[in-house]
């Protein structure tokens, strides 16, 4: 079934629009075209660094916390003095944190009362393939208008329950939305939020936690001059203009929904919990000026959970839907000290990410401890089943777009079937910037570009950065659910444009 034909069949296809060529890179360091904002925005560091609200479940019992989470349209400020509408969970963005135990079943009855179909996929969840947030198994609106008869996918009306039984280590997990060809919209108007997973092993190392444990969501976007976030949307949303097809770039650099805030810190250790919920753009981060003495950062943590050993960073490039668990230690800086959170791969207001001011000093019982988790090496045996995926610009029903082994995404075709719990080599290509991302169970890197790992593809990953022309291979094997998942780039746009494909694990 072609992809456009598929989406008029389910009544959502956008109007007729020209495509031309692809453009290129507009930003060193990111595969993506630059929005500027029409509206006046406010100098960076005048705003406090907003924490995103944690939500109670609404019952427990032995095994399981309920959660409820409204999906719904709200006019917020995200510009100090500016009302912004965004969908939002509970109408916030971030949406609110989830914080579940490792073992103990989660569900999450998700009420969508926006004006589109949506769904939801828990990012680094190992999590069964009907919960999973398959692209086209949509939430619609109460009272949606549409028929959905031929709709290849399940159908919910009003609400779906997510059950995740989250038998898995503690880590920091995100939840976002993931239909079909709208997912950079959507996200992009404020569905996104944290999801943390805690254990009692991470639990019982020293390291800094309460309020210095901090999660932090980077996001870039645009404003129009009404206060409304503007994105290249083509008719009804579905998929980009033909100028940003490459990706989708933001002049605003938000953290936790506020535009380059500051935050006072203590002359003390702080674990960060830095998550990239941009749709395209990248982060090189970097502290300025760097700590007297010691690292800017010492890794704690990858996607899917903590290293076995701390390693030290000067500067940590964060990819699309990447996540790194960094510990800072402000302690060598003196009180009133300003510190500023850089991004190397931006310029102007983009080189800028938030600021730290430190206050007093104070007692930090905390450490970083030379082993923090068992962490074996995943190695495949001989004769280990080898695959391979180059994603590349393409054609998708005649148009410009985004392949996978030179085939769009179909969501009715399986490329690949692998067995539970058998270890395989995935060889990931490039042309240009593509975080790639596969679903149900987190992989190790074993080589980029013929050489061994970099030092940021440490731990086990679900999403790994893969710069223009390079070449990775993973090592993955999947466990517990039988079903259909998607290994897919993360560059939203690229994402939306058919860079997926499904494989069917047996």
């Amino acid at each position: 079934m072609k992809r456009r034909r598929f989406l008029g069949l389910i009544g959502l296809a956008a109007g007729s629009a020209t495509f031309g060529g692809f453009t290129g890179c507009s930003v060193p360091g990111s595969t993506g075209e630059a929005l500027t904002s029409d509206v006046p925005l406010p100098e960076p560091f005048g705003v406090p660094l907003p924490i995103p609200p944690v939500k109670r479940p609404v019952r427990r019992d032995a095994t399981t916390d309920w959660y409820e989470i409204v999906q719904r349209p709200a006019d917020v400020e995200l510009l100090p003095g500016v009302r912004t509408p965004i969908l939002g969970y509970d109408g916030v963005f971030p949406g609110p944190t989830i914080e579940s135990r490792s073992g103990r079943r989660t569900v999450v009855r998700h009420h969508n009362r926006t004006d589109v179909p949506t769904v939801v996929h828990l990012h680094g969840g190992h999590t069964p393939a009907t919960h999973d947030g398959w692209p086209t198994d949509l939430v619609l609106p109460t009272g949606d208008p549409h028929h959905h008869d031929h709709h290849p996918g399940r159908i919910a009306r009003g609400h779906r329950d997510y059950v995740y039984p989250l038998a898995q280590p503690a880590a920091t997990l995100w939840y976002h939305d993931h239909r079909m060809d709208f997912t950079g919209p959507q996200v992009y108007r404020g569905l996104a939020g944290f999801h943390l997973v805690r254990d009692p092993a991470e639990e019982a190392l020293p390291l800094p936690a309460g309020e210095r444990e901090i999660p932090l969501m980077l996001a870039d976007r645009a404003f129009a001059a009404d206060g409304s976030l503007k994105y290249p949307a083509v008719g009804h949303e579905a998929g980009t203009t033909d100028d940003f097809l490459e990706g989708v770039l933001g002049d605003v650099v938000l953290v936790n929904g506020a535009p380059w805030p500051e935050l006072e810190v203590a002359a003390a250790r702080y674990r960060f919990r830095v998550l990239n919920a941009s749709n395209a753009r990248r982060y090189g981060l970097t502290l300025d000026p760097p700590p007297p003495d010691g690292p800017a950062f010492v890794q704690i943590g990858s996607d899917a959970g903590l290293l076995d050993k701390p390693v030290e960073h000067t500067t940590v490039t964060v990819a699309p839907a990447e996540r790194f668990d960094l510990v800072v230690d402000f302690s060598g800086y003196r009180a009133g000290q300003l510190v500023t959170l850089r991004n190397t791969l931006g310029a102007g207001r983009t080189g800028r990410v938030m600021r730290f001011r430190v206050t007093r000093r104070v007692r930090d019982d905390s450490s970083v401890p030379t082993r923090l988790a068992d962490v074996p090496a995943l190695v495949p045996p001989a004769g280990a089943v080898r695959r391979r995926f180059a994603f590349s610009r393409g054609l998708v029903g005649g148009r410009k777009g985004w392949v996978i082994n030179g085939r769009p995404f179909d969501p009715l075709r399986v490329d690949a079937a692998p067995r539970l719990g058998e270890i395989e080599v995935w060889t990931i290509s490039t042309d240009l910037h593509h975080p790639v991302h596969i679903h149900l169970s987190p992989f190790q890197v074993l080589s980029r570009n013929g050489h061994p790992p970099g030092n940021l593809d440490t731990g086990w990953k679900d999403t790994v950065d893969l710069r223009p022309a390079e070449t990775v291979e993973v090592a993955v094997r999947f466990t517990d659910y039988r079903g259909r998942f998607l290994l897919h780039c993360h560059n939203l746009e690229h994402e939306d444009m058919a860079m997926m494909s499904t494989f069917e694990t047996k």
